[in-house]
């Protein structure tokens, strides 16, 4: 789910969302003549890869390189320490719908499937699987796996594992992928058979994510609602196992010699996530060599980071989409005039060079381009030439917003300040809102309020827009059409439009690639032209490797993918 994007499930889980971070409105303008400056040194900063695509800049933005896999290691390494942004709350797979707990759990935890660096699924502790009827799947459970306490891995662990998201006690975040799931069973000594109230086209792809997590049945009944936290750990099957968490510091895992997967064999025999908040901090320990690496680079260090002889800056394939969420549909944007008015008065190029780095792309739908790699290629052709456009444009906004007569109308903007990128797009965003004659005031709250706006209705009273970096967990567009359907989780201002309904349904029901497309393509244009998030921009996802490592696969996959085994000694 791009879903549970934000991490969360809908009707019933809360769906990620991340912001990402950065300053000020005045601040905004001061950057962007920078940016602009800085243009011409910029486009010469390709970032060095071992294999990937240049993106050319546009408009101004900065050139980039994507970069499918960094140089391979030249040998093992003992340890490696990784920043993490901030510390899980747990790492119980049944509540890990975020970026924090998710890039650790995908080195010690495996799924039945596995959602690889290039967005394909493959089998995984499933080693094959059926789909004899349109409502029923069969899994072959591979055989000679064990668990971290060295127990085998049998039919009854992974029967254990998914039911417990079914389960309203576990109140799992993962509830959404399995509202269609009757019945998960052991159908024979290997197999497990989980049956469907009706065709669902997604499931299959979620358990090559989080909801497929396997774990242990007899840790899950010991640890009970302690499973996952600092004192317990987790008990899983893959590269790396839990080895200690320090709470506000780091947690660390250790490689388990054991694991069954000779590709994926951890070449580490360490790795240490330790826990910065403040992403100044982040890139000085980048810089000074205290870290070796992390996820999500603070844009605005970009530049600092190219030049930097500290290592070297990679950008990966992502499904993320800056979005403004708009949380409440009574207010002057229940009216989608308004809403198109002031999606066409934000500077969305100005937000891409100011607060991302320049790196990045004016996003065109809720969408990456990316998802749509099964739809037939005259679909792919059409999907942008049938979406409304809404170029920048304040003075048709302003007339368009004073048609639907909210001018002095106020609206609120929620925000947190987190980094230097949130803030410039909220900035950005209430300059819009004032261009076309709202009154907008921003409302500064913790990150730990911020969060609830996600998964709290109480939390969003009074909340007109806030921000979201919303990836999807599957390479389909479902996973975040789906999340817009009338009384989902994560359709935070409750829209509801029958027609985008009746398309994601017929979405979810059609296995046919073609008959799927076209139906996202409708939820997709609906969506688009009704506007009920306001798309922002795209970015890829970056990644820092300092001078003693090598060998991750940039890629959003790292949320579920045991990118760490991969890395070893730089040569």
């Amino acid at each position: 789910m791009s879903s549970p994007r934000t991490g969360s499930p809908r009707t019933g889980s809360p769906r990620r969302h991340q912001l990402l971070r950065r300053h000020q409105l005045l601040r905004l303008l001061r950057l962007r003549s920078a940016a602009a400056a800085g243009l011409a040194a910029a486009a010469v900063l390709l970032t060095s890869a071992c294999s990937g695509t240049a993106n050319k800049p546009s408009d101004g933005a900065t050139a980039y390189r994507l970069t499918d896999r960094t140089p391979a290691p030249a040998g093992a390494v003992d340890s490696f320490t990784w920043s993490v942004f901030a510390e899980p709350t747990s790492i119980d797979y049944a509540y890990s719908f975020d970026y924090p707990p998710n890039q650790i759990l995908a080195n010690v935890c495996e799924s039945l499937l596995r959602w690889d660096p290039d967005l394909t699924t493959s089998p995984n502790l499933a080693a094959s699987y059926t789909n004899p009827t349109p409502t029923t799947w069969v899994y072959q459970i591979r055989p000679g796996v064990r668990f971290h306490d060295g127990t085998e891995l049998t039919a009854d662990d992974v029967v254990a594992s998914l039911r417990r998201n079914l389960d309203p006690q576990t109140a799992s975040v993962w509830a959404y992928p399995f509202r269609n799931v009757t019945s998960v069973d052991r159908t024979g000594a290997m197999e497990v058979t989980v049956t469907l109230a009706k065709p669902d086209s997604t499931f299959n792809k979620y358990l090559a994510a989080s909801p497929g997590t396997i774990e242990s049945a007899a840790t899950l009944a010991k640890a009970g609602k302690n499973y996952g936290n600092p004192q317990t750990g987790v008990n899983c099957t893959g590269p790396f196992s839990f080895a200690s968490w320090t709470s506000g510091q780091s947690l660390t895992l250790k490689r388990f010699d054991d694991y069954w997967n000779p590709e994926l064999k951890a070449k580490s025999g360490e790795v240490k996530f330790v826990f910065l908040a403040d992403p100044t901090t982040r890139v000085n320990a980048f810089q000074s060599g205290e870290v070796d690496g992390g996820w999500m680079v603070p844009p605005n260090a970009y530049a600092g980071l190219r030049a930097s002889q500290a290592g070297t800056l990679y950008f990966g394939r992502n499904t993320s989409v800056a979005d403004e969420v708009v949380g409440n549909l009574k207010g002057p944007l229940g009216d989608p005039r308004v809403r198109r008015a002031l999606l066409m008065a934000i500077d969305r190029k100005g937000i891409v060079k100011a607060g991302a780095g320049g790196v990045g792309e004016v996003a065109d739908s809720l969408t990456t381009d990316n998802l749509w790699g099964d739809a037939p290629a005259e679909i792919r052709d059409g999907l942008r030439k049938d979406l409304p456009a809404y170029p920048y444009d304040p003075a048709k906004a302003k007339a368009l917003a004073a048609e639907a007569g909210v001018s002095g109308q106020k609206i609120v903007i929620a925000t947190s300040p987190l980094d230097s990128q949130t803030t410039i797009i909220t900035q950005a965003v209430a300059q819009a809102a004032t261009a076309i004659g709202l009154k907008p005031q921003i409302d500064s709250v913790s990150a730990e309020k911020y969060s609830t706006l996600f998964t709290d209705p109480a939390a969003r009273e009074g909340i007109d827009l806030f921000l979201t970096f919303w990836y999807t967990s599957i390479t389909d567009p479902l996973d975040m059409y789906g999340s817009l359907q009338t009384g989902a989780f994560s359709n935070y201002g409750n829209w509801s439009e029958p027609q985008f309904d009746a398309a994601v349904d017929r979405a979810i029901a059609a296995y046919d690639p073609a008959e799927h497309a076209k139906a996202n393509a409708e939820a997709q244009a609906v969506a688009m032209r009704d506007l009920p998030w306001l798309p922002l921009y795209t970015q890829p996802v970056s990644v820092f490797l300092g001078k003693r490592i090598t060998g991750a696969q940039p890629s959003i996959a790292y949320l579920y993918y045991p990118w760490a085994a991969e890395i070893g000694a730089k040569g």
